[in-house]
């Protein structure tokens, strides 16, 4: 239900949902992480589809510092600008009603790579004898929010265009694959293709210094698994679980793999044993890296188990969560043959 003329921000207070008269349909997002001072800057565009009467625009921001003066909508600032911290929403008033159909909504934001494991954080691990950062992203259930403003429910899905500025020696991943990249100095600009339809706790960001090993389905879709530099060999067990699983499951459901890649990350400082990120699965390093010289039986079928549940989640998560943590145990039995 859209508000009254005569409502304020506080009416959105303690609400356990966002309103729905304004849902998003496209983010373009454009974000730098500094590894050194462990912060973050970002510009968010958003395509709004605004269904009701309102002249307000309701969205999730926690721990942002949200640049005020650069909110617009369709070109209108906003009157009043309320942060409700202990609601993580961000309220904007305008001073008058807000177009019908799609317009767009602009800001400026910055925040800090925390070291809590949720949101947009570091995560530390040695190279050369020094101890470096990576920024990583875990966004589920609703900690999208920490890294960008943005409507931060599973079923408010939105396609997303990222654009990530970092270190030129840096790898820096995201859910889809890279459109094209431009060098400047000591920065480069990577901007990403489009992903299909998604919710933010979907979204995924790592960059940091790694290597790789890949392998292609047999539909052509490229499939990488990255570790730290020096452990790619641990990644070839996955690897080969990964192109195999694929190759299996495209023909045990009869549905290709929907996405153009799938990138798997090794991570040492990681709260979930994986998460499955459309297109980006992040990973503890105990779940996806086998070292044949000293890994134990035990520790290679749990590799396989968390391959083979989030390789299902890639495929079935836009349609149902439920589905796919059941039906992976079903799974699970019929993989080993392929292997």
């Amino acid at each position: 239900m859209a508000p009254s003329p005569s409502a304020t921000a506080d009416q959105f207070r303690g609400q356990a949902r966002l309103p729905q008269f304004a849902a998003p349909r496209r983010y373009e997002l454009r974000l730098r992480p500094d590894l050194v001072a462990c912060t973050f800057s970002g510009a968010a565009s958003v395509r709004v589809d605004v269904s009701a009467p309102t002249r307000f625009l309701v969205l999730n921001a926690a721990d942002l510092a949200v640049d005020r003066a650069s909110i617009r909508f369709q070109g209108l600032a906003p009157t009043e600008v309320t942060m409700f911290d202990e609601d993580e929403i961000l309220v904007l008033e305008f001073d008058g009603e807000l177009p019908h159909g799609e317009g767009v909504l602009t800001m400026n934001f910055n925040g800090t790579l925390n070291d809590q494991m949720r949101g947009f954080y570091r995560s530390k691990y040695a190279y050369k004898g020094e101890t470096k950062n990576m920024a990583v992203t875990q966004f589920e259930a609703v900690d999208a929010r920490r890294c960008f403003p943005c409507w931060d429910e599973p079923a408010f899905k939105a396609k997303f265009k990222l654009t990530l500025e970092v270190p030129s020696e840096l790898v820096a991943l995201s859910n889809m694959p890279v459109a094209n990249e431009t060098i400047a100095g000591p920065i480069k600009t990577i901007h990403y293709e489009e992903s299909p339809l998604m919710s933010t706790y979907l979204v995924a960001i790592v960059v940091g210094l790694f290597d790789y090993v890949e392998g292609v389905t047999s539909e052509g879709n490229k499939v990488r698994v990255y570790t730290q530099v020096g452990k790619s060999n641990q990644g070839k067990f996955a690897l080969d679980v990964g192109v195999k699983s694929l190759n299996f499951y495209k023909e045990y459901f009869d549905t290709p793999y929907p996405l153009p890649k799938l990138d798997m990350v090794a991570i040492s400082d990681f709260a979930a044993g994986a998460m499955e990120n459309y297109g980006l699965v992040t990973y503890r390093e105990v779940t996806l890296l086998f070292d044949e010289q000293s890994s134990s039986a035990s520790t290679k079928q749990n590799v396989f188990y968390h391959n083979s549940e989030k390789y299902l989640a890639t495929y079935f998560l836009p349609f149902m969560f439920h589905f796919v943590n059941s039906d992976a145990l079903l799974v699970y039995y019929h993989t080993p043959s392929i292997l």
